[in-house]
């Protein structure tokens, strides 16, 4: 089982990282400002950076330690990556598998299933435990929808027909998703999902922790020896990692919407945390930002029973898991590939 080991975010603007032996450092204006040992990290991201020296990059590389530039809205820039590793025969199979309609179909159904009945999931625990300060009656309804879309999955000859269900459960979501909002309603107004730019926090943030779960989710595919350009679900698109945006289909609920939903509602994040530019997107602000790596960081040690192992493991292992999970299903020991699906 892979280890949870540590994730380095570097949000200050203005930092530089350098690589002292067996240490990474941190500089700001040219002062040294923080030391942390390399062995301790498995991914290093970085937003608004100065500059990481070659000798960290390379060392990143070789070790196989990520390290991911983002832009301050979390949107990414870039990703060193040092020699292809992996097994060649599976990469094989895994194409072979992304070009054939019928082989991949199934496949592409199941992170549809695990996308919708999670969503249905996060509609279900609000009415649970929000019945009072929320609209349960449209909140039902739309569960109800979702959990009618649930079949079609299984019966679609095609990806057309699966990303069609999947644009439509998406609708049918994030139509209610405003009555999950229990407190700061007028700050953080969803009214619908905007992307490129964000049009208002919500939406920021949603886009903000959408970034982090792909950077967890093409980390976790490259550790099994899967590419995550070459997706099942997602059609190749040059620098877009298909197979990562298909795996994080099914976990985007449970990962990243239930924690933008708790950061607002505890009000652990505010309004003020958040600008609005002349171009119309609205942009996290450092502080708000590092409140939010932080909030994701202690999701990841919360632990949760695996629907198909039936183990007890921590939140950030998921995505390695999933990955492993399917793994096993190309390489032919499962019959099929098991969709986390959240209790």
């Amino acid at each position: 089982m892979k280890r949870l080991n540590n994730v380095l975010y570097v949000t200050t603007p203005d930092a530089y990282l350098a690589l002292d032996g067996e240490t990474i450092v941190i500089r700001k204006d040219a002062h040294e400002s923080w030391r942390l040992p390399l062995h301790n990290l498995e991914h290093i991201v970085c937003f608004a950076y100065q500059g990481v020296s070659p000798a960290l990059m390379g060392v990143c590389a070789e070790r196989n330690i990520g390290l991911t530039f983002l832009d301050p809205n979390g949107r990414f820039r870039a990703r060193v990556s040092g020699r292809t590793r992996g097994n060649v025969l599976l990469r094989k199979k895994q194409y072979r598998i992304s070009e054939d309609r019928e082989l991949r179909t199934p496949i592409a159904a199941s992170f549809v299933q695990g996308k919708v009945y999670n969503c249905r999931k996060v509609l279900e625990r609000a009415v649970r435990d929000h019945a009072l300060l929320i609209d349960v009656e449209a909140v039902k309804k739309a569960s109800a929808a979702l959990k009618e879309a649930l079949p079609a999955t299984a019966r679609c000859n095609g990806v057309e027909a699966l990303m069609a269900i999947e644009g439509n459960a998406a609708s049918i979501y994030f139509g209610v998703f405003d009555h999950l909002i229990l407190h700061q309603k007028d700050d953080f107004r969803f009214g619908e999902r905007s992307r490129r730019p964000p049009r208002n926090a919500m939406n920021a943030l949603l886009s903000f922790l959408y970034t982090l779960l792909t950077n967890e989710s093409v980390s976790a595919l490259e550790t099994v020896g899967l590419d995550p350009y070459v997706g099942f679900l997602h059609a190749d698109r040059p620098g877009r990692p298909s197979l990562a945006l298909d795996l994080m289909e099914e976990l985007r609920p449970v990962f990243a919407d239930r924690l933008a939903l708790s950061l607002v509602n505890r009000k652990q994040i505010a309004a003020k945390g958040f600008t609005h530019k002349e171009s119309g997107g609205v942009v996290m602000d450092d502080d708000t930002r590092k409140v939010v790596i932080g909030a994701w960081q202690e999701r990841k040690k919360e632990e949760i029973l695996h629907p198909f192992l039936k183990e007890r493991i921590p939140f950030g292992l998921i995505p390695h898991v999933q990955a492993t999970l399917l793994a096993r299903h190309l390489r032919g020991d499962l019959d099929a590939y098991p969709p986390f699906f959240w209790n």
